[in-house]
């Protein structure tokens, strides 16, 4: 059992109770088989359509297909903010941290954390996090004979809860890489991004790392903004400063080549064709180390 460094001081009280999930959106009470309602668009369900996945319903596709309409390059920008997350974790794993933390993971899908985090190390741990119940049901499915990784519901806007579950598995006495990979552009100025950040970093231990993408405000983002407004989160659109700001929050240090569009954060490809890629990809991505 891991050490459960986080554990007591992390829990949040009534401040950060349990997940609060809209029983109108999801029919969906603690303990029962999740239930969807297949005519509200869902985030997680939309991401899925853009890189080419199953799972997915009519009502997701549409949106989706509004938002290409309205940003071409909405595809584009999912799949390399997916490329992204591999090289993340490859580098973070190759920096020799063993255990890692995804918070609103969404859909499993080809190259998820623990596949590359093992592929590295072979006793890599990995804890899942998603508030949505159907997102859950199907890592779980995923999941269900890797020991060294579980999926769990929890929100990201519960810091403190989502500490506690994950030291069941993750000792956080030890480095620890905390992913919040395309979902902190769902989280409101009233809900506190940065308040997140700092108090998911503030339990981990030195040489623990950071990895954030965030989509980022230009026209063509403004536009496609307006596919998610009927959706289960609306998009809030920040400036390159303030996700600059989540890294300064979190207390870490970015490591090269910092805060930039994810297709040249360390690419695979001709640095040329990512500079290409980059200027259609309207999503920055950086990874930074806690001193």
């Amino acid at each position: 059992m891991a050490q459960h460094t986080a554990s007591a001081e992390a829990r949040d009280g009534s401040k950060d109770g349990p997940a609060a999930l809209d029983a109108d959106l999801l029919g969906h009470r603690r303990g029962a088989w999740p239930v969807i309602n297949p005519n509200v668009p869902n985030v997680a369900r939309m991401y899925d359509r853009f890189l080419g996945g199953k799972d997915n319903y009519e009502a997701d596709r549409a949106a989706a297909a509004e938002a290409l309409r309205l940003n071409p390059d909405a595809a584009r920008c999912a799949r390399g903010n997916r490329a992204f997350l591999g090289r993340a974790v490859r580098f973070v794993a190759g920096s020799g941290v063993r255990q890692f933390l995804d918070v609103g993971t969404g859909f499993p899908s080809m190259g998820n954390v623990h596949e590359v985090a093992q592929s590295v190390h072979g006793d890599a741990r990995t804890v899942y996090v998603d508030y949505d119940p159907v997102v859950v049901q199907h890592g779980r499915a995923l999941l269900a004979t890797d020991g060294h990784t579980v999926m769990v519901e929890e929100d990201l806007r519960k810091p403190g809860r989502v500490l506690e579950q994950a030291a069941d598995l993750l000792d956080f006495g030890r480095p620890v890489c905390v992913l919040l990979v395309a979902c902190l552009h769902f989280v409101t100025a009233q809900e506190d991004p940065y308040r997140i950040v700092k108090r998911l970093m503030r339990f981990t231990a030195p040489g623990s790392y950071l990895v954030i993408s965030h989509v980022i405000k230009t026209p063509k983002t403004v536009a496609a903004a307006a596919a998610y407004q009927g959706a289960s989160a609306p998009v809030v659109l920040r400036t390159d400063t303030q996700v600059g700001r989540l890294f300064t929050a979190a207390g870490v240090e970015l490591v090269e080549p910092g805060l930039v569009r994810v297709p040249v954060w360390r690419p695979e490809v001709d640095s040329q064709l990512a500079a290409e890629d980059a200027a259609r990809v309207d999503f920055l991505g950086g990874v930074g180390r806690k001193a």
